[in-house]
């Protein structure tokens, strides 16, 4: 694999910096036989926030993913999706996920369990190495993006990539507008 570069952001395969990823994430990662098409690349973990991470990286805004856990109940059973978006929006978590679960309320879960459940880091949660059975949804516009930084399952390091993997990913579900642009 070539370097994978955004911005000031220059990645090192999986295969070769392991250490910087969550052992659940490297796990999925191996298995999908993806460590040299997937990069990572350590960052200061205080500006690992999506943020903080496209100002101190010189990124764009359309080349930073965000994953959030939405959970649900029907007939007392828990539904739990993840939903990756592109950083500038916000996942329509009030009206499509929650059709697509099929709950009466769906709300972001509560950061203790999401870190509980998934094995990572809070601010560094990513589709990549999520339980199985869980639903991933992801924005078409992700799989769209030639390059994408996400979460690495740690604070202190992000994933570089390729947008298309995503839609390889078990449980991926490629979803029409999952995000939306706040109001200004």
């Amino acid at each position: 694999m070539a370097a994978l570069t955004l911005g000031t952001l220059i990645a090192a395969p999986v295969s070769k910096a392991s250490e910087l990823v969550a052992p659940v994430v490297l796990a999925a990662i191996v298995t999908a036989g993806l460590e040299d098409a997937i990069g990572v690349v350590e960052i200061d973990p205080e500006l690992s926030d999506t943020a903080a991470t496209e100002a101190a990286y010189g990124l764009a805004a359309d080349t930073l993913a965000n994953c959030v856990i939405v959970t649900g109940k029907r007939d007392g059973e828990e539904r739990i999706a993840a939903c990756l978006v592109p950083s500038h929006t916000r996942a329509d978590i009030n009206n499509l996920v929650k059709r697509r679960l099929d709950v009466r309320k769906a709300s972001f879960m509560p950061r203790e369990s999401a870190v509980e459940l998934t094995g990572m880091e809070f601010g560094a949660i990513t589709p990549v190495g999520l339980p199985a059975g869980w639903p991933i949804y992801v924005d078409a516009a992700i799989i769209q993006t030639p390059l994408l930084v996400v979460g690495s399952g740690i604070r202190r390091s992000k994933l570089i990539i390729p947008g298309e993997l995503f839609a390889s990913l078990p449980g991926v579900e490629i979803v029409d507008e999952l995000g939306l642009v706040p109001p200004a």
